[in-house]
């Protein structure tokens, strides 16, 4: 797509963060699932800026028409077809979601049309997905997607996509089922969002012990018997804390791990310590601790943008001072803003693919 064509679809929003980021999402999604320069201005030319409502309401027509059109191609057969247009709805639904702040039934019903269309998928699927519920809090128990393994049924080796928080599986599941199968991996792809039909995670948002839902999904893997629980791999799908990597550090049951190594704790403590007192600094941990990272016990993989939130430069030094702690941990740059396109995709199941084709296998 031109930079002058995406331009002129971002260039109304441009006072609306929130919303511009949303659009340029849809833009630069996965191929499979993009929606092309001509759909985005034809919902965004029907969007009014003096109706509060309508931002919401074109994105769901948009999506509402995808699924649509993806329940048709499935009636015809036309699988592939039909995936592309269940991923592209699952974007649109997820732009109507923006902003955040929306109303709680809003969010609700984005929510209810997104797992609609990740069940349809999956129960056509080969072989077929499952939905599934794990056991976390007393109230509070997550739902999660599990495609298995291509192939005769035996234990496999998975790969565990866990979205950091806000982040939304269904987006994750129609991303990577694909890079998943052509590698011979199961997948289970979960988020913090609750099971049932409301999004309940502003309940939990706030808690210091998010990452104690990583060892719960764990236990589910490695208690299904088409698992091979020698060769799990996990992904933080995204980066917006670094609970994957505390939840991960000193639990030995991953081969492969790819997520941010603590870093966005690090950043968190560079940036609160600037804020203190000199007397108060003392207090706090500063960046060289890297204490998740250290303990992590597998190989360990880290994806920064050439241009993010973190200059790639000091990702790199961190990522050196950790090394010499960690020796088997590798920093990839990629080139742009997103560490989530096609080619970091490519990258990182690769990595993983060797990574757990290294894994000594367990006998039966």
């Amino acid at each position: 797509m031109s930079s002058e064509g995406s331009a002129g679809v971002l260039r109304p929003w441009s006072d609306q963060d929130d919303l511009a980021d949303a659009i340029t999402r849809l833009l630069e999604a996965r191929p499979g699932g993009r929606l092309d320069l001509a759909e985005c201005l034809a919902v965004a030319r029907r969007i009014d800026r003096n109706d509060e409502d309508s931002w919401y309401r074109e994105w769901m027509q948009c999506a509402d028409t995808m699924r649509a059109a993806a329940g048709g191609a499935l009636k015809e057969g036309q699988l592939q077809t039909a995936f592309r247009k269940w991923s592209r709805a699952v974007d649109c639904y997820e732009a109507a979601a923006c902003p955040l702040s929306g109303s709680r039934s809003r969010q609700t019903a984005v929510l209810a049309r997104m797992r609609e269309c990740a069940r349809d998928f999956l129960r056509c699927a080969e072989p077929q997905g499952e939905v599934v519920t794990i056991p976390w809090r007393t109230d509070y128990p997550l739902e999660a997607y599990f495609l298995p393994a291509p192939g005769d049924g035996r234990r496999a080796p998975t790969l565990i996509c866990i979205g950091e928080p806000g982040r939304r599986k269904e987006t994750s599941l129609f991303r990577l089922a694909a890079h998943a199968e052509q590698r011979g991996l199961a997948l289970l792809v979960v988020d913090l969002l609750g099971a049932g039909p409301d999004c309940r995670f502003e309940e939990i948002v706030g808690r210091r012990d998010l990452e104690s839902a990583i060892a719960s999904v764990t236990d589910y893997v490695t208690s299904r018997d088409d698992v091979d629980e020698a060769r799990i791999a996990i992904l933080a799908d995204d980066w917006s804390s670094s609970f994957v990597a505390r939840g991960i550090a000193l639990d030995p049951r991953y081969a492969a791990a790819v997520c941010d190594a603590g870093l966005w704790d690090i950043h968190e403590r560079v940036f609160l310590s600037r804020r203190l007192a000199a007397s108060e600094r003392g207090r706090m941990s500063i960046a060289s601790d890297g204490l998740a990272a250290r303990q992590i016990m597998c190989p360990l993989l880290v994806t920064v943008p050439e241009r993010g939130w973190l200059r790639a430069d000091i990702a790199a030094r961190l990522i050196a001072q950790i090394k010499r702690e960690h020796p088997d941990i590798t920093l990839k740059i990629f080139p742009g803003e997103g560490a989530d396109s096609l080619e970091a995709d490519v990258f990182v199941f690769d990595w993983i693919a060797r990574r757990l084709a290294e894994s000594p296998r367990r006998p039966g």
